[in-house]
């Protein structure tokens, strides 16, 4: 398939799914009572700028955050002062304003947005200009989309209508690493009755490709985890009532790439636990300063992301900050988290330069935690570099063992990703699973308060660890199955029970979904995997009178510790039935497309070439939600 049109088709779903995020997550506009308020453009087409970050900064250092709608508005509520407002959206140079706000009225900014230097492909479009394709500000409906347009995507033109090209190279991101792997096959269920993997609540992969598809560059298949790709989005599942912290839904439905097969949904809850109710923090903020993090999109929007985070902190909160480059040193000692001033002032002064220790500051940074541990607690590093590390302990496996050594402490390492060109996202991610953590990718001002804010208490504060879910498939039932996803959490059956081996980490609020496709049992399909007869065993399929008539599909079973627990509590267990359900949820179907849009990123064999963008578009837009 062309680049080109790939992008293009790739664009409309994401397009559609970034929308709802943004809504999910932001209130619908309205001028503050006391703040500022306006609308930020291109200053060349006048046409408004979604997506563009607006920060305010006091005297002190406190920061504040917003970022503007589809129309390019922002409302942002201030206390009485002055303040250094930034206006930052990729592509535009940086403008800064200075205002003054008095007590109970609202100050309008409006601001023009200057392009910066020419990017590879800009297309003066919509909400502004990007590198790379971009789509009209009224983008196709998925009823103008059909096959006869063109063979698997969107009406052909658009894109190259609205493109001007530059004489810049596109970014290289040849110097990116990404954890090489390979999808899960079909498995027959008389062969391996039992499918056992760790839940993995990490959502990385969507920014991170977000980042790619906005920029106009291909998008690495080993860049697109679908389960990060899933969870990335919220669900409407039920929260735990009794005394586990995780509770369990299912459904099954048709698979809408396959209409031959069927789709199981299976949706863990973690129990939500209100801020003011969670243990207190000690965070051992560490943050690389080497040279590779000079750039606009790592380094000062770490800052700016962090600052968000300070200002969710509370008193019995402790915060530390160490900086690693061509050596690692602290450059705060623990502080009470309701010391905002002195922590935005240490890392306002924080700047790039020097190699990358990046083993050495780990080291630091769990000493660090170490002394100023809370009992009951939740202890963390919080990682945030662009991955690139070049001095001292660099090795990927002595890495993981270092990190794999220290989480027995009790202290969990999570990582922020940023930046690009350099950015090592297989490293952060073999890291932040050895280290009972989570990984996510900051691309832009929005993500860090959705990651940092919105998200708090699940990104933070664990509930339940070392989760591994374990689904035993009944053959009266299902001819064959594969997971969708969790390549890299996939365990042997017998670790369910062995609780040294490690599952995934779980927060407060936290969803994890998986899928799994099914070919029921008795369906030809080309996908069925061909074994050969036996010698010893028969192959055919189990035909007790249990197996044929209990009417269930499939049992789920889940195994958890407590946070500061060493052994497993008892497995909870939910059977699923084997119908499916007449009208799938809105739930289900949003997943489904998700799934089926990572898979085609990822040009798989296993989605087949009969399910076009089209039918995606069409099966996303229904699903949206509220």
């Amino acid at each position: 398939m062309p680049l080109r049109k790939l992008l293009f088709a790739t664009l409309l779903l994401v397009l559609a799914t970034a929308a709802f995020s943004l809504f999910a997550q932001r209130k619908p506009f309205s001028k503050p009572t006391s703040g500022i308020y306006g609308t930020v453009v291109d200053g060349d087409s006048g046409e408004a700028l979604m997506g563009a970050n607006v920060t305010a900064t006091s005297p002190s250092g406190k920061v504040s955050g917003t970022v503007t709608d589809f129309d390019g508005r922002y409302a942002l509520d201030l206390a009485a002062g002055s303040y250094t407002v930034e206006f930052n959206h990729v592509g535009y140079q940086i403008r800064k304003e200075k205002i003054a706000v008095a007590a109970g009225t609202a100050v309008e900014l409006d601001v023009n947005l200057e392009a910066g230097e020419p990017l590879d492909e800009v297309v003066v479009v919509g909400y502004g200009k990007q590198r790379g394709l971009r789509l009209p500000r009224k983008a196709p409906s998925p009823a103008i989309i059909t096959d006869s347009d063109m063979t698997r995507i969107g009406t052909p033109g658009i894109a190259a209508q609205s493109m001007k090209r530059y004489s810049e190279p596109p970014l290289d991101t040849r110097g990116e690493g990404y954890q090489r792997f390979s999808e899960n096959a079909f498995t027959l269920p008389q062969n391996a009755p039992l499918s056992t993997f760790g839940a993995d609540v990490d959502v990385a992969a969507y920014a991170n490709v977000r980042r790619f598809i906005n920029q106009g560059q291909p998008v690495p298949p080993d860049a697109v985890r679908t389960e990060e790709m899933i969870n990335y989005f919220t669900y409407d599942y039920p929260q735990p009532t009794g005394g586990d912290p995780v509770a369990f839904s299912n459904e099954l439905g048709v698979c809408p790439w396959n209409p031959a097969h069927q789709l199981l949904r299976i949706g863990a809850q973690a129990r939500e636990v209100p801020t003011k109710d969670l243990p207190a923090s000690n965070l051992v903020f560490l943050i690389d300063v080497s040279g590779s993090m000079q750039d606009a999109d790592k380094l000062p929007l770490l800052k700016q992301s962090f600052k968000l985070l300070v200002d969710r902190l509370r008193s019995i909160d402790k915060v530390s900050i160490v900086v690693y480059a061509g050596a690692a040193g602290t450059v705060l000692e623990p502080t009470a988290g309701d010391q905002r001033d002195s922590i935005m002032l240490a890392l306002e002064g924080l700047s790039a330069g020097g190699s990358t220790a990046g083993g050495a500051g780990i080291l630091l940074a769990y000493q660090l935690a170490a002394r100023s541990f809370i009992k009951g607690g939740n202890n963390r590093i919080i990682l945030a570099t662009d991955g690139d590390f070049n001095v001292g302990t660099t090795a990927k496996q002595s890495l993981e063992d270092l990190v794999a050594e220290k989480r027995e402490s009790g202290v969990a390492l999570s990582i922020l990703g940023f930046g690009q060109g350099n950015y090592q996202d297989g490293r952060m991610q073999a890291l932040a699973e050895m280290g009972n953590g989570n990984a996510a990718y900051i691309d832009n001002l929005l993500e860090a308060q959705k990651v940092l804010v919105a998200e708090f208490g699940g990104t933070l504060f664990t509930v339940a660890k070392d989760v591994k879910l374990q689904v035993e498939f009944n053959p009266a039932y299902v001819g064959a199955y594969r997971l969708i996803g969790y390549e890299s959490r996939i365990l042997n059956a017998e670790d369910f029970n062995d609780d040294k081996k490690d599952g995934g980490d779980m927060g407060s609020g936290h969803r994890v979904t998986a899928l799994y496709e099914i070919i029921p049992a008795g369906v030809t399909s080309s996908f069925l995997p061909k074994v050969d007869e036996l010698n010893y065993q028969s192959n055919a399929r189990r035909s007790d009178a249990k197996a044929v008539s209990n009417g269930e599909l499939a049992t789920v079973r889940m195994k958890y510790k407590a946070p500061d627990a060493k052994v497993s509590k008892d497995k909870i267990e939910v059977s699923v039935p084997a119908k499916p359900t007449a009208t799938p949820s809105s739930d289900f179907t949003w997943a489904a497309s998700v799934a089926a849009w990572s898979m085609m990123l990822k040009e798989s064999e296993l989605i087949g070439e009969d399910f076009s963008y089209a039918q995606l578009l069409k099966l996303a837009e229904g699903a949206r939600g509220r």
